[in-house]
């Protein structure tokens, strides 16, 4: 969500100039409503359809895939829908992708230290394909998120069956993101989304900030000794998903306050010990404010989506709640650290200067 912002600065990405305006009221204003509502609704919509499904049949523990193939949702909110679904299409390739990996390595019973070097591989290549098909969320968040989660929950169904699930969510996602099409019937023939024409230098050294700060986080989780360290990867992208180096260490610093105040909900949610039933019903109702305050105020987002991830976790392999939330805090610290450190040593490359002869 995580993990979702789209940051709009005008200055060059990383640039020194965001570095010397980066202005402390920036961690409290809220950008400018774009949507939001409608936007929030689609992806509550694609995230409710398959999760109710599966808590019908007794399946709270498969939710976790869907509510991964369900994220599409958020790609493309503001496009119109010809555009959109194209936009949706690129990153369920990704997110699906990510969750079949994730399946796969499960399935193979990899060890940790193999599953980070893999996710920060994985971090880096995403980033390309990310930053060249210009997808919005950036980055390669969503796909190693749902990587390091799916490798890490013991599989409870065939691993062929929890593809399916994501899979179908995914298409879930992508036809209510389409269905308001019906009403307007619009289609420009040979539309199309913008495209990088090569790998430029830029994208190469943004997804070598991926590859470092992924790597770092989760080497730094499994030294530790905590239990999740795919979280610290994940949120070791977090802040590179920024445009600037200002925006960058803002989002690091939403990452984990944000993180801090929805542990604290989470225990509201999860220490009374409710039904099942009702815990599988908070993952649909807390995606809906998660997507409504993500592009305008990313930490008020995380307040609503860290809640939503550890419940979701705490279904597909339940362990102490206790437990469970100190290793999300803890694992956020690390990520959100080891991300804005990575943001502010590698800058961006200087462009070449003319030719001198």
């Amino acid at each position: 969500m995580a993990e979702m912002v789209e940051a709009r600065g005008t200055e060059p990405r990383g640039g020194d100039a965001a570095f010397g305006a980066l202005d402390p009221r920036a961690l409290l204003a809220m950008g400018p409503a774009q949507g939001d509502r409608l936007a929030a609704w689609r992806v509550a919509l694609g995230v409710a359809v398959p999760s109710l499904a599966l808590l019908a049949i007794g399946r709270p523990d498969l939710v976790i895939y869907a509510v991964f193939g369900a994220f599409v949702g958020m790609y493309g909110r503001n496009e119109p829908h010809q555009l959109r679904i194209i936009h949706q299409g690129q990153a369920a390739v990704l997110l699906v992708g990510g969750t079949v990996l994730g399946i796969g390595l499960a399935a193979a019973h990899v060890g940790p230290w193999t599953l980070v070097a893999f996710e920060a591989l994985v971090a880096s290549v995403v980033s390309m394909v990310a930053d060249k098909y210009k997808l919005k969320p950036g980055g390669p968040f969503f796909c190693i998120f749902a990587l390091g989660a799916c490798a890490s929950v013991p599989l409870a169904v065939p691993w062929w069956c929890a593809a399916l699930i994501c899979l179908g969510s995914a298409l879930v996602a992508v036809l209510v993101g389409f269905a308001g099409w019906m009403g307007s019937r619009g289609w420009v023939p040979g539309a199309v989304r913008p495209v990088e024409p090569a790998i430029s230098p830029a994208i190469l050294v943004h997804a070598l900030r991926y590859l470092l700060a992924v790597g770092t986080a989760g080497a730094a989780g499994m030294l530790m000794g905590i239990g999740h360290p795919y979280w610290a990867m994940a949120a070791g992208a977090v802040p590179l998903a920024a445009e600037t180096l200002g925006a960058r260490i803002v989002r690091g610093i939403h990452r984990v306050l944000g993180t801090l105040a929805g542990v604290g909900v989470t225990a509201l949610i999860l220490l009374p010990q409710p039904p099942i039933m009702v815990l599988g019903l908070a993952v649909v109702v807390l995606q809906f404010p998660s997507e409504l305050f993500m592009t305008r105020h990313y930490g008020l987002a995380l307040v609503f989506f860290t809640p939503l991830i550890l419940v979701m976790t705490y279904l597909a392999s339940p362990m102490d709640p206790g437990i469970l939330m100190v290793d999300r805090a803890v694992e956020t610290v690390i990520g959100a650290t080891a991300g804005v450190l990575v943001a502010v040593c590698i800058r961006e490359p200087r462009p070449a200067g003319p030719v001198v002869r």
